[in-house]
């Protein structure tokens, strides 16, 4: 079986999760992995000296559990395929199937271990006051305190894009105020083009479903 990781990063309330829901009803064998179910208990995450909790940073994840969880995924989908799996193939098409994960989250292509499995990284941007529009709509446990976007929020996510224009990774820019359905329409095209130029053979209809 051949593998495609897919990273999907970017600014809060951007549309991450969306776009990566989408993309797993429309890309065939293909599994989901959210950065956001490895955040540690909140009372292991750091407090600065305005009483803010230090989320958006890597130390308040569990990185190395959800490397596990991508290394076994790897593992498992880069075996070759079981007799019974081979009976559910197309004749002759076996050698060519694709299995993809998509990692979604906010701070993906920071920690070298996952961004080096990653095949295609996305990263999805959306301007300061449609950013924090979008944040004030949202309601998180913990709740947000007062001032916290601005205090840390928003400063964190600039540190962060910062860091990665230092890199030499390429990472296609995604504006997230456009329409959903382009961007879906955009990534779904730029993935499938790009397994093939890695020559993964690769058919599918774009459709998403009910």
């Amino acid at each position: 079986m051949k593998i495609f990781i897919v990273g999907i990063g970017g600014v809060t309330n951007g549309g991450k999760t969306t776009l990566a829901n989408k993309l797993l009803k429309i890309l065939p064998n293909c599994s989901l992995i959210r950065q956001d179910d490895y955040f540690k208990p909140e009372s292991e995450v750091e407090t600065d000296e305005r009483g803010f909790k230090q989320y958006d940073v890597l130390e308040a994840l569990e990185m190395e559990k959800m490397m596990l969880a991508v290394v076994s995924w790897i593992t498992q989908h880069s075996r070759s395929a079981s007799p019974e799996e081979k009976s559910n193939l197309v004749p002759g098409r076996c050698e060519n199937q694709v299995h993809f994960l998509i990692v979604e989250g906010f701070l993906l292509y920071q920690y070298k271990p996952l961004d080096d499995v990653i095949d295609r990284r996305y990263f999805i941007t959306v301007p300061y006051e449609e950013c924090k529009r979008r944040r004030s709509t949202r309601v998180y446990e913990p709740p947000d305190p007062p001032g916290y976007f601005d205090g840390h929020v928003w400063p964190m996510y600039i540190k962060h894009k910062d860091e990665m224009d230092t890199v030499h990774r390429e990472i296609v820019f995604i504006d997230g105020t456009k329409p959903q359905e382009d961007i879906l329409s955009f990534v779904y095209t730029d993935i499938t083009t790009n397994a093939l130029i890695k020559k993964i053979r690769y058919s599918a209809p774009i459709r998403e479903e009910n």
